[in-house]
């Protein structure tokens, strides 16, 4: 099925150039490439929001930890790897 899209002065300037320099061989091939860098991009967002929904689960039923405990915990570790070195 064919797609007809107006893509305005600015957005069809960049297509023909990118065709006319050589980047790409057709205006189908960028807009092609295009429409699989947002496929790209939405794939992303969807795990973020996955990961997100996953780490508010975590707050929602406590199983956190104060960021204070979490600093001291560290801080102790590196100065005990730094003590360690030397």
């Amino acid at each position: 099925m064919a797609i007809s899209a107006d893509l305005g002065e600015a957005l069809e300037k960049v297509v023909t150039d990118l065709v006319e320099n050589g980047r790409y061989n057709s205006k189908s091939e960028v807009l092609r490439e295009g429409v699989r860098l947002v496929q790209e991009r939405e794939a992303r967002l969807r795990e973020l929001e996955k990961k997100i929904a996953a780490g508010q689960a975590d707050v929602d039923a406590g199983r956190v930890k104060p960021l204070e405990e979490v600093f001291d915990r560290l801080m102790a570790k590196y100065d005990a790897m730094a003590k360690a070195s030397s």
